[in-house]
């Protein structure tokens, strides 16, 4: 016999993995309640409607994936050693890369998630602005390099989506940025 409620964190990881490997089509209610052994009134308890549910999914990435690392990185003591950090969290292939990539396409759909999106491009990119001006670049090569950077990333885990990464990504990676961000 099935439980009658799962937890609403359990929906929202369940449905971040899932967005993340299908996208929206991964979101199905009756699927969702059997892989967490419980009735699919438990969904309905915690989200009224699959459309929080999103919004909720959405909070879930903006929280794990931009605020949590920034907050970590933040916890550095040298600018030199919050950028090596970030791209070190940054960079690391992860098993959600496709969760942007649903979301984008999502987006078009929902033009309020695109809003989310730029808002979210938006801060990653001031945030590494105002980092490599604590590294002495002036405002206005800050604004273009951590342009750059951002699109490098998105560009990265494109490249390496479906192959192995190297066990000195790291290195790698600060090598190949050191030509456009001399740290």
């Amino acid at each position: 016999m099935p439980k009658i409620v799962a937890q609403k964190t359990d929906w929202i990881k369940l449905g971040y993995t899932l967005f993340a490997e299908q996208g929206i089509s991964g979101i199905v209610v009756e699927k969702m309640a059997k892989k967490l052994n419980c009735n699919k009134s438990s969904f309905y308890w915690h989200f009224k409607t699959k459309k929080v549910f999103i919004n909720e999914i959405i909070d879930f990435w903006v929280l794990s994936d931009t605020e949590q690392i920034i907050t970590l990185i933040n916890t550095e003591k040298t600018a030199k050693q919050k950028f090596e950090t970030l791209v070190a969290l940054s960079f690391v292939k992860d098993p959600y890369l496709d969760f942007i990539f649903y979301l984008k396409r999502y987006a078009q759909k929902e033009k309020t998630i695109q809003n989310i999106i730029d808002k979210i491009d938006h801060q990653r990119i001031e945030f590494v602005a105002d980092l490599l001006q604590e590294m002495e670049f002036s405002k206005e090569e800050a604004k273009v390099k951590s342009t750059l950077f951002y699109k490098y990333l998105i560009g990265y885990h494109e490249m390496i989506r479906y192959k192995q990464q190297s066990k000195s990504y790291v290195k790698e990676v600060l090598a190949e940025i050191n030509h456009f961000i001399k740290y």
